[in-house]
């Protein structure tokens, strides 16, 4: 469960840049650089029948020497050092708190009547959790693919080490710092209107498939309930990121690959990366 969980809390971030792009796959050089690296926008959730793997980006797994994700997904103890972060320790808290008494009933029934699960066993949990449950209803397939387990298996058969830009306790951490509330609200927004936010995810799935990183940025302004969280969702993270990534270029070619969304914008991946000195280039 902790695994599916995982990708689907990730998968938060990718609906969420102002320059137009039509590519997912950038090469990284200059600056002082002795080989070229690779930047790569991912979705964490996709269907079978939606997923594809540019050539481009088979190469570059290829021929660099690490693959970054946002966290290591390839860590072992990745699971283990989850588990306690999607559960609160406050001795009062209860899940059925950050709900009005007729949302809190509606979820019930949503989750044993579509989702065949019992609400009771969540009262600990943290809204996230329920998001990430209820995030893959979205999906319009039976069957999901994730590009990050994609890359680690290309990754693991070329003999190359997956490493993480930041730790599962700083990507958990984004979640706590957004009110109860704003997470409960989000989760009655998909139950109350499940259309729709088909509709949406459909919306992104086709941006995705274009490359259009502009698209991809600008639906964060058309999510409301998001506003004045932006930096906590994305930008604080990408800035984060930088220092890290300028570090691992300069000691070996690496492939980063972070959700879509973090590209574009002028406090995106790729303007942050050209703000430092670095040529970004799309490869098609």
């Amino acid at each position: 469960m902790f695994k599916k969980t995982f990708a689907a809390i990730a998968s938060l971030c990718l609906t969420i840049p102002a320059f137009a792009q039509q590519s997912l796959l950038y090469r990284i050089s200059g600056n002082g650089l002795t080989q070229p690296s690779y930047l790569y926008g991912t979705v964490h959730l996709i269907c079978e029948q939606d997923f594809k793997m540019p050539a481009g980006l088979e190469k570059a797994v290829k021929t660099t020497q690490s693959l970054f994700l946002e966290v290591d997904m390839d860590d072992p103890m990745l699971m283990m050092a989850m588990a306690p972060l999607l559960q609160s320790n406050e001795p009062d808290y209860a899940l059925e708190k950050a709900f009005t008494p007729a949302d809190y009933r509606k979820l019930t029934s949503f989750m044993s009547d579509s989702l065949g699960m019992d609400l009771v066993n969540f009262k600990k949990m943290k809204p996230m959790v329920l998001l990430s449950v209820i995030l893959p209803k979205m999906l319009e397939c039976k069957t999901s693919v994730s590009y990050e387990q994609k890359l680690m298996e290309l990754a693991r058969g070329s003999g190359k080490p997956v490493e993480g830009l930041e730790g599962i306790a700083d990507q958990i951490a984004i979640f706590d710092n957004l009110p109860d509330s704003l997470e409960a609200r989000m989760i009655m927004d998909y139950i109350n209107d499940i259309p729709k936010q088909k509709a949406i995810f459909n919306r992104l799935i086709a941006n995705y498939k274009k490359g259009d990183v502009s698209a991809l940025h600008q639906m964060l302004g058309e999510s409301p309930e998001f506003k004045g969280y932006e930096d906590v969702l994305v930008y604080d993270r990408n800035r984060n990121w930088i220092p890290v990534m300028d570090k691992a270029m300069r000691q070996n070619g690496a492939l980063f690959a972070v959700g879509a969304m973090h590209l574009g914008g002028d406090q995106g991946v790729i303007n942050l990366l050209k703000k430092k000195g670095f040529k970004v280039d799309p490869i098609k």
